[in-house]
């Protein structure tokens, strides 16, 4: 009787070893002509695949205006006037930093600081 466990639990082990070994060589590795950063060749059993990858432009902001043309001249930018300048307008809550609604100077400065 207990040959017969050990011998069913062998050939069920190897069973699975082999079945594993076959299911790893259906997954293709990628061809030597795979290009580094926009395209990737991949053969397969229904054929070849090309995958053409290129990353996102990165976007162009213009350097920050001086306070004054903001503010239009005032002691404050407001939120309407922020708008102008889309990064501005984009972190306005973070740049009024006392919750008050509007940009001092101070504020202004210390968040065109932390641009760089």
């Amino acid at each position: 009787m207990n040959f017969r466990i050990s011998l069913v639990g062998g050939l069920l082990a190897g069973s699975l070893l082999f079945a594993g070994a076959s299911l790893a060589q259906d997954n293709p590795a990628p061809a030597a002509s795979a290009a580094a950063t926009d395209s990737a060749t991949f053969n397969t059993s229904q054929g070849e695949v090309v995958i053409n990858s290129v990353p996102a432009p990165a976007p162009t902001v213009a350097p920050a205006p001086e306070f004054k043309q903001l503010a239009a001249g005032g002691k404050s930018i407001s939120e309407t006037q922020a708008a102008s300048y889309p990064p501005l307008a984009n972190d306005f809550l973070n740049a009024d930093s006392n919750k008050d609604g509007k940009i001092s100077a101070a504020e202004y400065a210390r968040w065109v600081k932390q641009l760089k």
